[in-house]
């Protein structure tokens, strides 16, 4: 196994772009695999004995802290091209990359396997988007109804477990990570556990099929009502394909919105994205959709768009997200900027984050009107005509967005600083924007 083979895909901790606005997009873009199911995934991973194949991994900064962290404790990883080969072997928690491990809130989902390994250990505090407070109390109270207790101090969480067992309980919030920590925690217990007011979530069902790749079964997937039929030991040769990324559709829907741009986007997973397109085509979004496909993993639905210019109005209602098969939260952001080149008033209500509705001010700097009502909504006022700027890219992946599909509309030249946020959710973004017609330099 080539050990330092993260070193030589690793990108650089801090770039810039330099985006020479106001151009149009043409062409076609292939949408990647999923950034959120591939962490899921790659946490699961530590519950395999086996050799874990994940094909086709995106090579983003969050995937590269996650194995950093691997190697720090003795996982083996390997690149071979774009498929990542992992080997678990014996771990050792005493030397973890704390640095890697404190910029990324995917540490928290290790909890879940390594409680199988361990009856007591510490990780370090998660880290990742900076949007408020962001709790980790639903992650505790799940794996509590397991046997599991976890100690939180200033730097570390403190896991013990007397004697794992099976559990049927309610989640305390619909949330994506804390389901996934439960549902590694339940893979390998013996028994059947059930999870109630579990998320569904395009990351969770991706999961889901992982584990039962493993020789986990489940029931329910897709619902809110997962039941887990657990398994002592996992070891198995496996190789899985994660879906395609909805969020990083619904980033080229917006770029190619905002641009006013004709662009064929294809490999979108439709089933999460179809409230959005909605929305959209209500809006006055002008697509069109080709039949539904099944993607290469055999179970995510896919379409191929094609765009057209459009002229957008803002809806009469809020537009805000809830748990699928709502608007995602992670696609919520790019309304904020969509709703800059929509004819009248939009409201978004972002009521899950304390702070990152405050984010989108930042668009104010490229000519937006916009106002902060308080820090869970902000009313925007369009169509506005958008404006370069040099900017300092915001802490969290989704807001960072928005401002550089901002900075493609705006004519000029605009420069955003460290645009590591960026690179934690999208692999090689600018280039594959320049093939799209963009103009922007790295540097």
């Amino acid at each position: 196994m080539q050990k330092k083979a993260l070193k030589i895909e690793e990108s650089p901790k801090t770039l810039d772009f330099t985006i020479v606005g106001g151009h149009k997009l043409k062409g076609e873009i292939e949408i990647k695999k999923s950034k959120n199911a591939s962490v899921a995934v790659l946490c699961a991973s530590l519950l395999n004995a086996g050799t874990t194949t994940l094909k086709k991994i995106p090579k983003i900064e969050e995937v590269f802290r996650i194995l950093e962290v691997f190697e720090s404790i003795g996982v083996k990883t390997e690149w071979k091209n774009e498929d990542l080969v992992i080997n678990v072997g014996k771990i050792n928690l005493k030397n973890i990359n704390r640095d890697s491990a404190e910029k990324t809130r995917t540490v928290i989902m290790m909890i879940g396997p390594l409680i199988h390994l361990f009856k007591k250990f510490e990780i370090p505090n998660a880290g990742g988007c900076k949007l408020g407070s962001r709790i980790v109390s639903p992650h505790f109270y799940a794996l509590e109804n397991f046997g599991v207790s976890i100690e939180t101090e200033s730097d570390k969480y403190i896991i013990k477990n007397k004697k794992l067992r099976p559990s049927e309980f309610v989640l305390y919030e619909m949330g994506d990570t804390v389901t996934e920590n439960a549902l590694m925690a339940a893979s390998k217990i013996d028994g059947v556990s059930t999870i109630k007011f579990a998320s569904s979530n395009y990351m969770v069902q991706d999961l889901c099929h992982f584990l039962e790749t493993l020789g986990v079964k489940i029931e329910g997937i897709g619902t809110s009502t997962l039941i887990i039929h657990g398994v002592k030991e996992v070891n198995r040769d496996v190789t899985f394909e994660i879906s395609e990324d909805p969020i990083e559709a619904m980033f080229f829907f917006t770029s190619a919105i905002v641009t006013k741009s004709s662009i064929l986007i294809k490999k979108c997973p439709i089933d999460f994205l179809e409230l959005e397109l909605l929305k959209l085509k209500m809006m006055g979004f002008k697509y069109r959709q080709s039949k539904v496909y099944k993607g290469e993993n055999g179970f995510v639905n896919l379409v191929d768009i094609q765009t057209e210019p459009s002229n957008l109005k803002a809806l009469p209602e809020k537009i805000h997200a809830i748990p699928y098969p709502g608007i995602n939260m992670d696609n919520l952001p790019f309304f904020a900027v969509i709703a800059t080149q929509a004819e009248g008033e939009t409201f978004i209500h972002d009521w899950v984050y304390e702070n990152r509705a405050i984010y989108y001010t930042e668009l104010e700097k490229l000519g937006a009107s916009i106002i902060l009502a308080d820090p869970h909504r902000v009313y925007i006022k369009g169509q506005t005509k958008l404006r370069a700027a040099d900017m300092v890219t915001p802490p969290a992946l989704r807001p960072a967005a928005i401002i550089l599909i901002g900075m493609l509309a705006a004519k000029g030249t605009s420069i955003l600083r460290n645009v590591y946020s960026i690179s934690r959710g999208y692999e090689d973004l600018a280039d594959r924007l320049n093939k799209l017609g963009a103009k922007i330099s790295v540097s």
